[in-house]
């Protein structure tokens, strides 16, 4: 195996480890022996242990959304119908893992990982909004991503916990976060843009000032 088909293998082994071990060294040796693979080209495929572990999952996650998502008619939906059916897609695959979910969400949170489940976040929020067609290069890029990143964590949260039939509850919670996310999205994207402004506002002002005038005509710059 190569490298890439290495770590896919050890982590669709680690992940019924995870259930009783969490997301531990002891998971990676276990994924390591049901496999016949050496402790050793666990730790080249996974040189940060468990930290490259959690951050495999999610990627896999990723990427299994989006082969989902591009299975469908992007082009005759609206994009928020895309942005709210690739949270469902990502969900639905977590579906069977929902345990190791939640213990990635306990290993996230401790200090030593406290750059990493936002990283994770932003990432999955840059793919979905990637493929919902977003290319936007300005402020939005980011105030786009940053309201995505809420709806996802939150709608994860609630999914946890929920045990309504075919998650119907959880899907009812996101179309709600979609709502509350358009709604302060377009106010956000304003004051991002009036902050943005700021300095060419200033400068303007500036230029206008008695002393600038009178630096202009000296001929100072």
């Amino acid at each position: 195996m190569d490298l890439e088909e290495q770590r896919e293998a050890l982590l669709q082994a680690a992940l019924p480890h995870v259930v009783f071990d969490g997301w531990s060294e002891v998971t990676l040796r276990a994924a390591c022996r049901d496999l016949g693979m050496g402790v050793e080209a666990a730790m080249s495929a996974f040189p940060g242990g468990p930290q490259d572990l959690v951050e495999a999952f999610s990627t896999w996650a990723d990427r299994e959304m989006l082969v989902r998502l591009a299975d469908l008619p992007l082009e005759e939906m609206r994009v928020r119908e895309r942005v709210s059916a690739g949270v469902r897609l990502r969900l639905e695959v977590l579906a069977p893992h929902r345990e190791a979910v939640r213990r990635s969400l306990s290993f996230l949170a401790l200090p030593q990982n406290a750059t990493l489940g936002p990283r994770l976040l932003w990432r999955s929020a840059d793919c979905l909004w990637y493929a919902a067609g977003d290319r936007a290069t300005d402020y939005n890029h980011y105030s786009k991503r940053i309201l995505l990143s809420g709806v996802l964590s939150t709608t994860t949260l609630y999914w946890l916990e929920d045990r309504s039939e075919d998650f119907a509850d959880t899907h009812a919670f996101l179309e709600r976060r979609i709502d509350e996310v358009l709604k302060v999205g377009g106010r956000f994207g304003k004051t991002m843009g009036r902050m943005l402004d700021l300095p060419d506002r200033l400068m303007q002002r500036r230029s206008r000032s008695p002393l600038r005038r009178r630096m202009r005509g000296l001929g100072v710059r």
